[in-house]
């Protein structure tokens, strides 16, 4: 059983810095702004040897109903019913204030175990803070410095004691025990990731929350609502995803702020990382030029590639729509060309199906493995239907093919004459190596080299050209 661990308190009292330690890596964006996080943010970790699910939520302020503000109490609020323990952060710097005492008064009624942390207690300066801590009444406090990594060991064993792990079985022992009475399947499939991108507003949060089927995600009409990359795990029809909603991009001009360049930031590694990428646009206001070039920056990260068309139901002429949306995707992203367009309406929860049944379509596509002999037919019926041209007068020739990964695929071919070859001729077998094997969504990789086919008998090793 791996047990859940929520990190709370009040804005800028470092919950972020301590998730990103205890999870072993940089999951959170962490800047000095306060109410940087809003979202709850989650990571399995390894406390001490124990497997642990940590939750880091947005910092409990005072609300008005109906804002921002209170989309993110409540998602902190869920992060403390789903914890087996709850820290509760502090500044021992600033020392307790009156915000520290009422949300320790939230948490204390949860009912939900609580073990107090003074953070930024580096040096002396926060010492007082930290003895001020007792008159929480909910114990002996932990003093840490997460930015610093001080405290973390004694932090990970008060962790383990208040959870009852340090005498038990490991989380590993347990599920060895349940293998064998067959309680447990050993279930090691890697989960499909798809980031959802787009520019700000498109709605990429409200399409996860339909996706998931509930309100993990805080949705506003104000731009700019979602900052951090936040993971979901789902299973749909008997697969294992990961989602990740991502903040809005826009025009590189326009970001100014520190915050928004973390976000961005934060963004283009989920693309990089990500084997899907669905492209969300408006369609209210269709492959505006921003649309555009975060598709290119997708295809030519070498991302498979699915356009989502959202606020579908706003639309009056669906069929001139469509048409337009599918010239300029096949213009633009010629390099994916065929790319899947999916109309949906994520407030109505229309099209998510069929959205994700493209994203498994373009997936298979982009880990496609061809046969060699297969492809090399082929490469015969395309030279015979258009020949290459010919180079300070002799024809260049194409005389072998193989695919050398997948991933996007990437095909090599060996050419006598690699340099002199126009592009157009290579876009040729490019566009024809799509169509031929259904490779559409996904960028691919054609590259010339010269020499002869390297597996016919003395051919690689006399350099012959």
């Amino acid at each position: 059983m791996t047990h859940t661990i929520s990190i709370v308190g009040r804005p800028n009292v470092g919950k972020s810095t301590l998730f990103n330690r205890l999870a072993g890596r940089r999951l959170a964006l962490v800047d000095p702004t306060p109410g940087l996080t809003r979202d709850r943010k989650e990571a399995e970790g390894d406390i001490l040897g124990e497997p642990v699910r940590i939750i880091d939520t947005a910092g409990l302020e005072e609300v008005t109903p109906g804002t921002i503000s209170a989309q993110m109490r409540a998602q902190t609020l869920v992060g403390i019913a789903e914890s087996d323990l709850v820290l509760f952060l502090m500044d021992a710097r600033a020392g307790l204030t009156g915000l520290d005492r009422t949300f320790a008064e939230l948490v204390r009624v949860s009912g939900k175990p609580v073990l107090v942390v003074a953070n930024k207690c580096e040096g002396r300066a926060g010492e007082p803070g930290y003895y001020e801590c007792f008159s929480l009444g909910m114990g002996e406090p932990c003093a840490i410095s997460a930015e610093h990594g001080e405290g973390l060991s004694d932090l990970g064993m008060e962790i383990l004691g208040r959870l009852k792990l340090l005498d038990g079985p490991t989380a590993h022992e347990d599920d060895e025990d349940a293998l064998l009475d067959g309680e447990v399947a050993p279930e090691r499939v890697k989960a499909m990731r798809i980031a959802v991108v787009g520019r700000p507003n498109a709605g990429k949060s409200t399409l996860v929350n339909a996706i998931i089927g509930e309100d993990r995600l805080i949705t506003s009409p104000e731009p700019g609502t979602t900052r951090d990359t936040i993971a979901v795990d789902l299973e749909f029809r008997g697969r294992k995803l990961k989602l990740f909603d991502t903040a809005g991009l826009r025009r590189r001009a326009r970001i100014t702020e520190a915050v928004e360049k973390l976000s961005v930031a934060d963004t283009l590694n989920a693309i990089r990382f990500a084997e899907v990428v669905i492209l969300l646009i408006d369609a209210t206001h269709p492959m505006e030029q921003q649309d555009l070039q975060i598709g290119e920056l997708v295809v030519n990260e070498g991302r498979a590639l699915v356009i989502g068309v959202n606020k579908w139901d706003l639309v009056e002429d669906r069929q001139k729509t469509l048409k337009d949306i599918r010239a300029v995707a096949d213009h633009t992203f010629s390099d994916v060309k065929g790319v899947g367009i999916i109309p949906v309406s994520a407030q109505s929860g229309k099209g998510l199906d069929q959205l994700l049944q493209g994203a498994f379509d373009v997936y298979e596509a982009w880990n496609r493995r061809l046969p060699t002999a297969g492809l090399n037919r082929w490469l015969a019926e395309a030279l015979e239907k258009h020949p290459p041209p010919a180079a300070a007068g002799r024809r260049i020739r194409l005389r072998y093919m193989t695919q050398a990964s997948a991933r996007p695929p990437t095909f090599v071919a060996f050419c006598s004459k690699p340099e002199a070859l126009p592009r157009s001729y290579v876009k040729y077998l490019t566009n024809g190596i799509r169509e031929a094997f259904g490779l559409l969504g996904t960028p691919i990789r054609f590259q010339m080299r010269k020499g002869e086919n390297p597996y016919a008998k003395g051919g690689w090793r006399s350099g012959r050209s």
